[in-house]
This record gives C-alpha cells, structure tokens and sequence, in this order.
C-alpha cells in the first residue's frame, strides 16, 4: 500500500508540474503586473526539479550501477530531445556552434545558446548536466558519494544569496532544486538518519503549499532562496503522509496519464505553439488554444507510446544484456 502511495503522489506531482508549465507558456495568468505567469512556471519547475533529483537518487541507492544508470536516462531523454531540436534549429537557422550546445546538453551556460524555439531546453541541460555530475560521484566515492549531495544543496543555495540570484536557468544557480529532491530521497530511505522521515510526514501540507507558491513569486525575491526545501518538505509530506486532502488529490487517472507523457508534453509545445495553432492578435491567438492543447495531446501521446517508448526499451534490453559487464 505504501508502494501505491508513493507512485500515486509523484506521478500526480508530476501531472501537476506539467499543468503549471504549460498554464504559465499557454495561458494568461491574471495582469501582466502581477507576473503570475513567470511565477506558476517557476513553481511547476521546482516540482519537478525535486522529483527528478528524489526519484533518481532513489534509483541509485537501490542501483548503484552507474552506466545502468547513464544508459537508461539517455535512452529516456536523449531521442525525443535531439529530434526536436533537429526540426527546431533548422527551422531557426542556427550555427554550427548553436548545434554543438544544444546536442551535447550546454546551451543553457553563459554565453548562452538558446534561440526562441528551444528557450525551454534550458531545463534539460540542467537535468543532463546533473546526470553527469552524480554519475561521476558515484563512480568516485560509491554509494558514500550520494552523502555529499545535502551539503552541495546548501552550498549552492549559499552561492545564490551570495551572489544575489534569487532565480536563473544556468546550471549553477537552479540545481538545488534537484539537489535539495535528492537530499528528501536520502531521507526517505533512511540514509541520513530513521526517525526523520516520521517528521516530514508531520509537516502541514496546506501550509507547505501555501509557502511554496509565495516561494516562487517573482517579486518575493529572498523568499525565492527557500524554494529548493519548500518543494521538497511538500512533496516528502506526502509522500510520508498519503492520507491528507493534498495527499488523496494527487491519486487519479487524469494526474497518471499526464505523468506519463509529461516529457513529450514539454518538448513539443513551445513547436506548436509557434505555428498557426499560435498565431494571430490576442483574441484569435487564445480562441485557437482549446485546438493547439488537442493537437499537443495527440502529438504527446504518439511521441510518448509509439517513439519514446520503442527507445526506452531499447535501452532496457541493452542494459540487460550487458548486466553482468556493468556490475
């Protein structure tokens, strides 16, 4: 039951960071003035930063094997990624040099890379950057390493208050998002002490909400500084404490299905969004939106069962094939 939980609060969470994102690139979030759209997006983001940082550090310490590791995430990330910036790039005329950041993952560090088509890709370099990063920790200091990954977590947040950078898309500044997801993972599986994650399922989920969205105002900038371990006290509360109001919400079919095709969603819609789907004034522009979300469904659908899934499985059989040489 506590499996079911589990799966059911991060798949929800995932369904809702998608909605966030795509509410904040798709849709008018109240007056310009308040900014709420920069907002719900950062918001959708940390969620899913500190998702990714808990469920892969969850997936090491059952798995320490680091090229099963690096394996299954490229072949889960990187085919939908390059051929969506084949058609992008071209479609933006890039440079050779432009190509070069965005294949190998950098387009996101200064000087950047990102052309209008692919300004959302920032967020897969961070990811990718991080695969990098944890592997080769791994790989040095064995499953001691993940220890290290707390104290990185405050360490970059310090660098980002020192710095006066409450928010950024470069690596260096955003990662304690995924860090502070990997530090509730450790928690979690009882690696950094059993009797605290008891304490994360006391914590008030409403309020933690509450404080999370406030986190990730833009014009609450040192509150931003917090936002890394409000997302994470949430999402650990319920994940510990599946039997709140916050917690049941997250278990259904819609939330699930949105989970499962999250990432086509992401990587398509800025693509369609510049289409016709996307055109015209105000008005025309937004009476079009209901057409352009059926569009992207359907497209996130076929790219996530009929062309993700074929290379995930690929990567599945390969891993098991070479099983006994990455041990």
């Amino acid at each position: 039951m506590k499996n079911e939980a589990h799966l059911a609060a991060l798949d929800g969470w995932r369904g809702i960071s998608i909605l966030l994102v795509l509410a904040a690139h798709l849709l008018p979030l109240g007056p310009k003035a308040w900014r709420l759209n920069a907002s719900v997006g950062v918001m959708g983001m940390a969620i899913f930063f500190t998702l990714s940082g808990f469920l892969i550090t969850s997936f090491l310490i059952k798995r320490p094997a680091v090229s099963d590791f690096l394996m299954r995430r490229c072949f889960r990330i990187i085919p939908l990624a390059w051929l969506y910036l084949a058609i992008a790039l071209v479609v933006a005329g890039a440079s050779a040099e432009t190509w070069m950041a965005h294949v190998f993952f950098y387009a996101n560090l200064p000087p950047k890379h990102l052309v209008p088509l692919t300004d959302h890709m920032w967020s897969l370099c961070v990811e990718v950057q991080f695969y990098a990063g944890i592997a080769a920790l791994t790989a040095i200091l064995g499953g001691r390493g993940l220890l290290v990954l707390p104290v990185l977590c405050v360490l970059v947040t310090g660098f980002r208050i020192y710095s006066g950078t409450p928010l950024s898309t470069v690596t260096y500044f955003r990662i304690d998002e995924i860090l502070s997801g990997c530090t509730l993972a450790l928690l979690y599986h009882g690696r950094l002490g059993g009797w605290l994650p008891r304490r994360i399922g006391q914590i008030p989920q409403g309020m933690a909400l509450i404080l999370l969205f406030l986190s990730c105002l833009v014009q609450a900038e040192w509150l931003n500084y917090f936002r890394p371990y409000l997302a994470a006290a949430l999402i650990g509360a319920t994940i510990v404490n599946s039997q709140t109001v916050i917690a049941r919400s997250l278990d259904g079919r819609a939330l699930a299905y949105l989970a499962a095709i999250s990432y086509a969603l992401y990587v398509w819609h800025p693509l369609l969004a510049a289409s016709w789907l996307g055109s015209g004034g105000t008005v025309e522009k937004y009476a079009k939106r209901p057409l352009l979300v059926a569009a992207l469904l359907v497209l996130a659908h076929l790219s996530t069962y009929r062309y993700e899934r074929r290379w995930i499985e690929f990567g599945r059989k390969l891993v098991n094939s070479f099983r006994p040489a990455l041990r």
